[in-house]
């Protein structure tokens, strides 16, 4: 059997991989419309290896998530690629918040992560001698990959296997044909007998080119990141993250640990003008009108007019930014920030204005569509991809 999965990012190159193992017999081939695989999301988030902490109690990204971790640890221990399981903080920044942390923990506990610990002030600062707040969540299982070097040897492994992997293979369109599909792109039609459209930023515009109702919309948000400066990295050793405010939708900046080096501080999430808007300059004219134009945007942001006013204002403050980080280690200051990079988040939308929370898995005509796959899906992109495996032979 020939398939066919569109996106080389890490869901779809771990899918071609899993699928391979599954059916050893089958012809894969995954389609990237880059040069090369894994530079969207794969390639510019933060490298968190994340244990399925925040995610309710049954769901896929709680399942996979807290699944996915130890895979991804395995496949790294197996492939040499660089990783560190060294834990983080989920920090209460003030009494108000602690009741929010205790469901945190207990929710933590429901999904099955061990070794949670509540931690008192003093404890806090054994671990982080310069963290504020009152009391803090330690998460023993999450760490920092390189997410990069996962691809690389993704690509390996399905190669290996007598898979193939094309790059500057943008699909432009999808032929529907008796018992399967032709997918036509700069680098030649390609058949299939089934589609697994694993595209992250354009998976809706892939799904309806398989026919299929774009219910739900890709609405790009780009996350910006902060850098400490060399001689201020002391300050944070690890991990270190707010308590996320449940009002808003996204986890609120933090402080990460990067594998090779180096201390990140971020993201906030704002409006992206294109799909791969890395920088605030970056448009897409039919991107943008695709958000514009598209009536659960606008209610997303009538419900969220706060929030979206104060990230904007975040994004071209360096002085605000740091006012928020402040929160979770008070001794850092805005001239102790360099301006690091961006990732853009491709979180589906729902028509009412509500952000789709989970992954989320849509049948088509021959054809398995990953319609919404933000964070964790790297950490979880082997389980994914497991998962992805198991509906195709159901």
């Amino acid at each position: 059997m020939r398939f066919t999965i569109i996106g080389g990012g890490i869901v779809g190159l771990a899918t071609a991989y899993r699928l391979g193992l599954a059916r050893p017999e089958a012809d894969i081939t995954v389609l990237e419309k880059e040069a090369a695989v894994g530079q969207h999301q794969t390639g510019n988030n933060s490298g968190v290896l994340h244990a399925g902490l925040y995610y309710k109690p049954g769901s896929n990204k709680a399942l996979l998530a807290v699944k996915g971790i130890r895979e991804m640890v395995r496949f790294a221990d197996e492939t040499g690629v660089p990783h560190e399981i060294c834990g983080k903080l989920v920090v209460a920044a003030n009494a108000d918040e602690v009741p929010r942390l205790n469901d945190l923990h207990t929710r933590g506990q429901q999904n099955g992560l061990a070794g949670l610990q509540m931690l008192k002030r003093h404890e806090m600062l054994e671990i982080e001698p310069h963290v504020g707040g009152v009391q803090a969540l330690r998460v023993p299982q999450e760490g920092i990959i390189d997410y990069k070097k996962v691809c690389a040897a993704l690509v390996d492994k399905i190669q290996s296997r007598g898979g193939r992997v094309a790059t500057d293979a943008r699909v432009e369109r999808l032929i529907p044909q008796p018992a399967g599909w032709v997918a036509e792109t700069p680098a030649g039609a390609f058949e299939a007998d089934f589609i697994v459209n694993c595209a992250g930023l354009h998976c809706d515009r892939v799904s309806e080119m398989a026919g299929e109702r774009r219910d739900t919309r890709i609405v790009p948000f780009r996350g910006e990141y902060y850098k400490i400066r060399k001689e201020r990295q002391g300050l944070v050793r690890n991990l270190i993250y707010p308590v996320p405010d449940p009002k808003f939708p996204f986890l609120g900046v933090h402080f990460t640990r990067l594998i090779h080096g180096g201390i990140e501080a971020g993201p906030n999430a704002v409006l992206a003008f294109a799909r791969e808007g890395y920088r605030k300059t970056d448009l897409n004219v039919a991107d943008l009108m695709d958000s514009l134009t598209y009536s659960g945007l606008w209610k997303f942001l009538a419900r969220h007019k706060r929030m979206c006013w104060d990230e904007l204002r975040r994004s071209f403050s360096r002085e605000l930014f740091c006012a928020w980080l402040q929160k979770l280690v008070p001794e850092i200051q805005p001239d102790d920030l360099t301006t690091g990079g961006a990732g853009v988040r491709a979180q589906a939308l729902a028509t009412d204005g509500t952000l789709v929370q989970d992954f989320e898995f849509v049948n088509g005509r021959r054809a398995l569509h990953l319609i919404n796959a933000p964070s964790p899906a790297a950490t979880a992109s082997l389980a994914i991809a497991d998962e992805i495996v198991s509906r195709l032979n159901g």
